[in-house]
């Protein structure tokens, strides 16, 4: 469980503006941790979480994109049902509220990360790391190379 800056990058709704950043960002080699899009009739919105903020700021920059940074709180969770749903009750329960949040694709058996933003995340990582940590190590995943997940 970690805190993270998130980019909210406002794109205009056409054709390769999208793919314009993508494209950048793995120029610059800028790994995405976790990603996601929506749309609304003006824009659209790419939330991206990466391995490096400062490359990101700079690429963003370069491209003239109009950007706004955000934390927030990243969890690494099994990849089963209702591991997410065991985060939302706890922060529930503890009245936190999760303004929005998504989920990263993972391997059959394997972690994934959810990206919760929170509006007290110090009071997040308190609640779910008194609970989080004994859940977790019941369910532990250790991380295998790619070519050992098949079959």
């Amino acid at each position: 469980m970690n805190v993270e800056k998130q980019f909210s990058i406002f794109m205009v709704n056409k054709p390769g503006v999208m793919a314009q950043i993508l494209t950048e960002l793995a120029r610059a080699k800028i790994n995405i941790n976790a990603l996601t899009v929506m749309d609304s009739v003006e824009h659209g919105v790419l939330r991206v979480v990466c391995e490096s903020a400062d490359k990101m700021r700079e690429v963003l920059n370069q491209l003239n994109m109009q950007f706004n940074e955000t934390e927030v709180l990243c969890v690494t969770i099994d990849n089963r049902a209702g591991a997410f749903a065991a985060i939302a009750e706890k922060l529930a329960k503890a009245h936190i509220n999760i303004a929005y949040a998504y989920v990263t694709a993972g391997a059959k058996g394997g972690r994934t990360t959810a990206v919760l933003k929170i509006a007290d995340v110090k009071k997040a990582i308190k609640i779910l790391g008194e609970s989080f940590e004994l859940d977790s190590d019941s369910h532990q995943a250790e991380r295998r190379s790619p070519s050992s997940r098949k079959g």
